[in-house]
């Protein structure tokens, strides 16, 4: 069931990041200043990567079985509301104070990606 739900997650984040990457393309292009629009753009990057960190995970789930697997993907789900999720808010409303909350969900990217390591490392579970 895990990697359904982290494949589930996986793919909603990817449609969520490509729809977020054509609208600061389109329609945020005219609205921000260059700062701004880099700021939407890493969300983007972020939540990309991190979606298809999802779909690794739902690949490997299968394989391991690890409970690591499971943490790995709700820190990385995490990681991409919070990480992105302050970065779009933070360029669409310029409330500066956001930008301290971003690295909170750095973390849940960098503590997922180690516990999916760990996972690997142990080997599969019997």
């Amino acid at each position: 069931m895990m990697d359904r739900i982290f494949a589930l997650l996986g793919a909603l984040n990817m449609f969520i990041a490509v729809g977020a990457g054509a609208f600061g393309a389109h329609g945020l292009k005219a609205r921000l200043d260059a700062g701004m629009l880099a700021i939407w753009q890493t969300g983007v990057t972020y939540q990309m990567a991190h979606a298809l960190g999802l779909l690794a995970i739902a690949a490997l789930a299968p394989r391991f079985g690890s409970s690591l697997l499971a943490g790995a993907g709700w820190l990385m789900f995490a990681g991409i509301v919070v990480f992105s999720g302050s970065l779009y808010v933070l360029a669409l409303t310029n409330v500066r104070w956001l930008g301290a909350i971003t690295p909170i969900g750095g973390l849940g990217f960098l503590a997922g990606w180690l516990l999916v390591a760990l996972a690997v490392w142990r080997g599969p579970t019997a």
